[in-house]
């Protein structure tokens, strides 16, 4: 298990930005970012390789978001969010390894007027 710490949410104004962060020890191992609105399940939204060189991301934030790696330490990764809509307010979460892997403990965004 690796330990994951999330940072940068908050509230922002619909067609805002925001950049969040997630630290930890996370060497070559591929990532991602999930999120989960008040009373919906827990959604992947993006993932980066383990050398930053591949990166995937859903339909619902695919030329709106990117996710990017410190490849230079070895210890983060990032969610540049920009054009942010409501919909994309709730928990983001940062991840190791899928459903059983590691977790941080999240960082809420929050889009309104």
């Amino acid at each position: 298990q690796v330990q994951l710490v999330e940072s940068g949410g908050g509230l922002v104004q619909p067609w805002g930005s925001l950049r969040l962060s997630c630290v930890g020890q996370i060497g070559t191992l591929a990532m991602n970012w999930f999120r989960q609105a008040p009373d919906k399940e827990r959604e992947w939204i993006a993932g980066i390789g383990s050398f930053g060189q591949i990166t995937n991301y859903a339909e619902s934030v695919k030329g709106r978001f990117n996710i990017s790696k410190d490849n230079d330490n070895n210890s983060a990764i990032y969610l540049q969010m920009n054009d942010l809509q409501p919909e994309d307010s709730g928990m983001y979460y940062c991840n190791q390894g899928g459903t059983y892997g590691s977790w941080g403990q999240g960082t809420q965004v929050t889009v309104s007027s």
